[in-house]
């Protein structure tokens, strides 16, 4: 008798969750970063003399979570925050040389690569896919849990809650 299709749905997410996980681990070991914090990094690069609220916006992270890795970031001396001289309310923010280095020897996302081959699938698979998903979301209960739309693993400390 073959396995029960809920198992092998349940093998499925269990590979998603690892292989997130696993993405998170070399990201660590490659560059000394959380994925949270490339993000962060890669956002600061790409908007330059940047706003928390836009770096925020970016990278769908609350302006709380952003501050936090800010000051790691900031401590790591990979990211300076600097008061505008028009307007001494706004604090805008830029990449250090060690942070342009870091962002170089960074590997490529793990949703990056989902992303390509998302895109690659004809319409009416990729609207069966996001209907599976949540589907699955709904029956897991996670349906009104607020996730970014990256995949990405965040240490506790980094949650908001």
């Amino acid at each position: 008798m073959t396995q029960a299709y809920w198992q092998d749905i349940l093998v499925a997410l269990r590979q998603i969750i690892r292989a997130t996980d696993l993405h998170s681990k070399r990201m660590m070991k490659a560059c000394g970063l959380t994925i949270p914090q490339v993000m962060v990094l890669r956002a600061i690069d790409e908007l330059q003399n940047v706003t928390v609220r836009r770096i925020s916006n970016h990278v769908s992270l609350s302006q709380a979570t952003v501050t936090t890795i800010l000051n790691r970031l900031e401590q790591r001396g990979l990211a300076e925050r600097r008061r505008s001289t028009t307007d001494k309310r706004v604090v805008n923010t830029v990449l250090t040389e060690a942070g342009q280095n870091v962002l170089k020897a960074a590997p490529t996302m793990l949703h990056e690569e989902f992303i390509s081959q998302f895109d690659a699938l004809p319409d009416w698979e990729k609207t069966q896919l996001l209907s599976s998903m949540q589907r699955v979301a709904t029956m897991m209960n996670a349906e009104k849990i607020d996730a970014a739309p990256l995949l990405d693993v965040r240490p506790a400390d980094e949650i908001p809650r």
